[in-house]
């Protein structure tokens, strides 16, 4: 009866809130993961597209403004990665805001000596324990010149993280996922990148994923998403168990 009724309230919200064609082939043109979808799949994210713009707030900022288009490609970003999970996987937040370019937050710490900084890290997203999402505009634009790199995409791979707790690289894995495999993967990766590194060499991925291992999860998505040939090829155990926890196959 649940499950009826869920479809019931789907179904209401996509017939009263339609995305516009004109939004969504905009949408399937400036976001690679979702063009090289099959129409079925196609078809399921435009569900979940709708779906995540009725739940969730959109907040420009600083002047921004999104129209009808901008909106729809943000949320079809966003969606991607759950397209095989689920909008429920976003529970437990409700904004995304949206800064015209990259930002600085503002953040103060107490260092061990008991000076306070001010954080003067400039960024093109950040997403919240429990708290929103933020994310620079700019870069969503420019991460199409970018192979491989997709703003959005990693900051809600930073949510589905955050979804057993901090961010640590380690989300909540399906009944049949074995963590003692998806932490030796990930674990054995990571040391072996930050080896190549150290040796000077050139990485196949983003360096910035050896900040931690949250970061590693969430760049690794990105390529999951973006660039899935370049992750299988030089990572491909981590690749295996991101069609595991994702659901998809993206090649």
């Amino acid at each position: 009866m649940f499950d009826k009724l869920r479809n019931w309230r789907v179904r209401r919200i996509v017939a009263r809130r339609p995305i516009a064609e004109a939004h969504w082939r905009h949408a399937l043109r400036h976001c690679a993961p979702a063009r090289r979808l099959g129409a079925t799949d196609q078809a399921a994210l435009r569900v979940l597209a709708t779906l995540f713009l009725q739940r969730k707030a959109l907040e420009p900022v600083q002047g921004l403004q999104l129209d009808d288009a901008d909106r729809v490609l943000l949320a079809t970003h966003a969606c991607v990665p759950i397209l095989k999970l689920g909008l429920d996987w976003y529970d437990g937040w409700h904004s995304v805001i949206v800064y015209p370019a990259a930002f600085i937050p503002r953040r103060e710490h107490l260092d061990e000596a008991g000076v306070l900084h001010q954080g003067d890290s400039v960024l093109s997203g950040e997403a919240w324990e429990r708290g929103p999402v933020i994310l620079s505009w700019t870069d969503i634009l420019e991460d199409r010149k970018a192979p491989g790199h997709n703003v959005v995409i990693h900051e809600m791979a930073h949510k589905l993280d955050m979804q057993n707790g901090e961010a640590n690289g380690f989300p909540p894995l399906h009944r049949r996922m074995d963590r003692r495999v998806w932490s030796q993967v990930f674990s054995s990766a990571w040391n072996r990148l930050r080896d190549e590194r150290r040796n000077g060499a050139e990485l196949p991925i983003d360096p910035y994923a050896l900040e931690n291992p949250a970061e590693f999860f969430a760049v690794c998505s990105e390529q999951f998403f973006e660039a899935p040939a370049n992750l299988r090829e030089h990572l491909p155990d981590v690749y295996r168990q991101l069609e595991q926890f994702y659901r998809q196959h993206p090649l």
